[in-house]
């Protein structure tokens, strides 16, 4: 059967000539060809996208946080956050509605704002993927452990099988990974929906409902934490490759997820605010919110339920992160700025197996040496997750501020996408600043200058050695000869 999808170059001979000869000849493979291109639907990409926020987790544990600094004005703060990522989300879409890169954030800054740009946004991608993996293996684990008998020490071995099932769903084929994806977030966020309406329905605070107060400085204060519930909703650019017709399905993606996140957290944050409204300290005394109110309102089972989800969620989260990050890994191997191997694809599976199978291991390996050196889970993954968060807001704040450059460079500059670059980067560079000067231990900023120096020295010797692959970084899907009917007969 013929395939309509493409043009056959025997029945039009000029499209023949001009796909192997002249200034616009197609190149004979995509930079990108060994993925599974153009095979998942809109639900599949939004999965992605979805789950790397872990919505459920953050839904229990977020607005306690938020209320910390914020106090009653959290529920503001969510809204702040909420209006920032979908502007964020509005740059990104600046570029996935024009190319199709696996590289993420990583390769669309290199088309705005250059390869060095760009290889900034790429290693605050690996930081940023990495640590997030690895805090879902660990939040994954710890919850499971959770539902078992007290004092059985199976967090670690749980690690070490979450890890191994997370690796094994990825390298057997983005289709099944997404799927997987989709189905089990699907089913925690309705867990947690559940848990939420009963209880409001069982507590009675329909009669308590009202406008949250509005406090400025509160508002401005809880703008941080509610903005690090977000971090990870523009995975779906890494499946751009994937995704059919990705110029409509990842734009999309990145901006429901932002809008869908945004309701959940709100939803969230209220509830948990009217359920301690009357409780001294309010929502921000609390540890496990959700779960206190379980226990007020004398359902026990919620509190099973909602481990369960979270688990689900994390897990959910460490498929969704480990895909990113292992399409980055691949993207600089194909463009020599990583050893050349990562940049292989499984002929079968048309996954990048090779960084798949050092990557997420690796993470795996990194929770488990935190949680043997002797910290609680909980603050393992707090760790993780404050270092994820450092490594997306720089690249969140690089693509915003590349999303004009590269539209002024191809004449496509309005006003709209310069309003939204402007303040979503003058909104991120004064939370990034507060987080770095504010919100973190001097020991782990040492870490973190440490992880930047060592950035440094591998970007110059590339630079030194590697100019010209340097040069090359940021790429993505093109048509190719092989995507034209007759193509290969006519090469032979």
């Amino acid at each position: 059967m013929a395939d309509h999808r493409r043009p056959d170059l025997a029945a039009y001979p000029e499209l023949a000539a001009a796909a192997t000869t002249g200034p616009h000849r197609l190149r004979r493979h995509s930079p990108v060809d060994g993925l599974d291109r153009r095979k998942l639907g809109l639900a599949e990409v939004l999965g992605q996208s979805v789950s790397a926020t872990a919505p459920t987790a953050a839904m229990a544990a977020t607005p306690a946080i938020a209320a910390v600094t914020a106090g009653r004005a959290a529920f503001w703060s969510f809204v702040v956050a909420t209006v920032l990522a979908l502007l964020v989300g509005t740059c990104i879409g600046q570029f996935t509605r024009r190319m199709a890169a696996a590289g993420s954030l990583y390769s669309i800054t290199a088309k705005g704002l250059g390869p060095s740009a760009g290889l900034a946004s790429g290693g605050a991608l690996l930081l940023g993927y990495g640590a997030l993996t690895a805090a879902a293996f660990t939040g994954a684990a710890a919850y499971l452990a959770a539902l078992l008998p007290p004092g059985w020490p199976v967090t670690l071995p749980l690690v070490v099988v979450v890890t191994a099932v997370a690796t094994v769903l990825i390298a057997r084929g983005v289709r099944l990974s997404t799927r997987v994806v989709f189905v089990v977030e699907a089913v925690s966020i309705a867990m947690m929906l559940v848990i939420f309406v009963a209880l409001l329905i069982r507590t009675g605070q329909f009669s308590q409902l009202g406008v949250p107060p509005f406090e400025l400085r509160g508002v401005a204060s809880g703008v941080l934490p509610a903005l690090g519930a977000f971090i990870g909703f523009e995975a779906a650019a890494a499946l751009g490759v994937e995704a059919r017709r990705p110029f409509q399905t990842v734009p999309r993606a990145v901006v429901w997820t932002a809008y869908g996140s945004g309701v959940l957290y709100l939803f969230a944050c209220y509830v948990q605010e009217l359920g301690f409204a009357t409780t001294p300290g309010g929502l921000a005394g609390q540890g496990e919110p959700v779960a206190a109110l379980a226990v007020a309102a004398h359902l026990p089972w919620l509190s099973a339920l909602l481990k369960v989800g979270i688990a689900m969620s994390f897990f959910a989260c460490a498929l969704a992160t480990g895909t990113g990050l292992v399409r980055v890994l691949f993207s600089m191997g194909r463009e020599g700025v990583l050893p050349r191997t990562f940049g292989s694809a499984h002929p079968k599976f048309r996954t990048p197996y090779v960084a798949i199978a050092v990557a997420m291991p690796t993470a795996g390996v990194i929770a488990v040496v935190l949680l043997v050196s002797g910290p609680s889970s909980a603050q393992v993954l707090q760790v993780l997750l404050t270092t994820a968060v450092f490594g997306y807001f720089v690249a969140y704040l690089l693509v915003c501020v590349a999303a004009p450059v590269f539209l002024r460079r191809i004449g496509e500059l309005t006003p709209g996408p310069v309003l939204a670059a402007a303040i979503s980067s003058l909104v991120l560079v004064a939370v990034l600043g507060f987080f770095v000067t504010s919100g973190v231990s001097g020991r782990m900023l040492l870490v973190w200058a440490g992880l930047v120096v060592v950035a440094g020295a591998w970007f110059g010797w590339l630079l030194l050695r590697r100019r010209a692959q340097v040069a090359e970084v940021g790429i993505y899907d093109e048509t190719s000869r092989d995507d034209l009917l007759g193509a290969s007969q006519d090469a032979r």
